[in-house]
């Protein structure tokens, strides 16, 4: 089968969070289960670091129409990686920027321009170096791609027949315009109505992917049960609890080829669950990185690596800072996001610095020193469609402290002493004092180090790999293929 996915962002070229991990894994494992997979990506500033020498066109080019003007963009084509073809859609004047979406003051006022722009030029570049079976679309940036081909490209002979299969990696983040968005992408103007793009009077381009797509998926079973809901459907609930029968959750893999102590350069020392040892190495390079070298060895380290958003909890760990970091723990934190949450996590360091270190960036090789050398990984989100950090936390022996929600629910067994039994530490209701209690168990359980011993090698023995989820996605993309014939 050809397949072609369509992204916003995929390791190791542009990422901001989960989605690129997916795309990048995803992709190659298909392959080996024998399809042809092709990946689109736009040719942002930091894709083009990526290239050596000059760029090689496959096309060079392609006219997208706009309303009262035309573009035209180039298709770079950027070889094969693992057995998967990359080309990167070319049109400096959007792409060509720092940012991938906005700067910290806000979203790029054009992105409809821009991403309505991706779209057309991955159906376009298609009709040029080959039609897929099937389009696997990701998130609100790719969506369009779906709207176009059952509207514009509805007849087109060379189109027509491709299947569409659309992810939600994360249904807060929709990509919500003014209603001319539909005049600026030609797109004929019947389709903005409630049924269709139209979303609180404006053109919602997830909302198209949702209702034109022929199969829907998301990140994890229990987020695909949340989204239909209207707590966690970010008013987009309505249109999934249509489309529930159409609806798949597949949990997301994770690369253990980049995430696995006991191959990891990023580490001080390698382990495995057959000699935990290294681990010890690997907590004192962290204390070290973050400036704590004087945390003694029965306290435990508590790790965070994160986006600072609201969604992921931090109001949360705003309420109980003062009585965490009175409590006999280190905690160190690695991410960048809201100002609120970059200020907090400053004023927290800087009020508690004998045990609390926090730096505001992002650094990949730092986060694998914090999986390795942590204890315990907090994740207590608001919501999480999937999640990946506490996946990796298990396979490092780094016990997660998670909130029951999403992925984090469908992958985090509750820890019972006296059976042995679990994985980490959850906490159901939203609330302050649940995290709290949660943590308190982690700290309790931590005093008993052989207890604690088989906690870390319960989670060491999951495995999330990406060889059970390909196998899902390859019979969605078969159904979908076989609907549309």
């Amino acid at each position: 089968m050809q397949i072609v996915f369509a992204a916003s962002e995929c390791v190791p070229f542009a990422k901001t969070g989960g989605l690129a991990d997916v795309v990048g894994a995803l992709a190659p494992e298909m392959v080996k289960l024998g399809h042809e997979v092709t990946v689109y990506l736009p040719f942002y500033a930091r894709v083009r670091r990526h290239i050596e020498g000059e760029p090689q066109f496959a096309a060079r080019s392609i006219t997208i129409p706009f309303q009262s003007y035309n573009r035209f963009v180039g298709i770079v084509d950027g070889g094969k990686r693992d057995g998967v073809r990359y080309y990167f859609v070319d049109c400096p004047e959007l792409f060509d920027r720092q940012e991938l979406y906005g700067t910290r003051t806000g979203d790029y006022p054009d992105n409809s321009e821009r991403f309505g722009l991706f779209c057309r030029a991955v159906l376009e570049s298609c009709k040029l170096l080959g039609v897929p079976d099937v389009f696997h679309i990701h998130d609100w940036q790719a969506a369009p791609i779906a709207i176009y081909l059952r509207t514009v490209y509805a007849s087109d002979p060379a189109l027509k027949s491709a299947a569409v299969v659309i992810t939600i990696h994360n249904a807060g983040y929709q990509g919500s315009f003014p209603p001319t968005t539909t005049e600026q992408l030609l797109l004929p103007w019947d389709i903005f109505t409630m049924d269709k793009v139209e979303q609180f009077d404006h053109f919602n381009f997830l909302k198209g992917g949702l209702v034109y797509s022929d199969i829907l998926t998301t990140v994890s079973k229990k987020y695909a049960e949340e989204i239909q809901t209207p707590e966690f459907g970010e008013q987009l609930d309505t249109v999934l609890r249509a489309r529930a029968a159409d609806l798949r959750g597949i949990l997301n893999g994770v690369d253990y080829d980049k995430w696995d102590p006991s191959t990891d350069g990023n580490l001080a020392a390698h382990y495995s669950a057959d000699d935990l040892t290294g681990k010890l190495s690997c907590r004192t390079d962290l204390l070290h990185a973050f400036g704590l070298e004087k945390i003694e060895d029965t306290s435990p380290v508590i790790g965070i690596v994160s986006r600072f958003a609201t969604q992921k909890g931090f109001d949360l760990v705003q309420q109980i800072a003062g009585q965490l970091s009175d409590r006999d723990v280190a905690v160190v934190v690695l991410g960048s996001g809201e100002p609120i949450y970059e200020k907090f996590f400053r004023d927290w360091a800087f009020w508690h610095q004998g045990n609390v270190a926090v730096q505001i960036r992002y650094d990949d090789a730092l986060a694998h020193k914090i999986e390795a050398g942590s204890d315990i990984f907090l994740m207590p989100s608001r919501y999480e469609p999937c999640g990946l950090n506490q996946i990796y936390s298990l396979k490092y022996g780094t016990v997660p402290v998670v909130r029951a929600t999403g992925g984090l629910d469908d992958t985090i067994e509750e820890w019972n002493p006296e059976r042995g039994t679990g994985t980490g530490f959850k906490f159901s209701v939203y609330e302050a004092p649940e995290l709290l209690a949660a943590i308190d168990r982690a700290l309790e359980a931590f005093k008993n180090r052989k207890s604690w011993q088989r906690l870390m090698l319960n989670g060491m023995a999951r495995n999330y790999s990406w060889k059970q989820p390909a196998r899902e996605y390859a019979a969605v993309y078969q159904e979908a293929a076989n609907r549309r014939a």
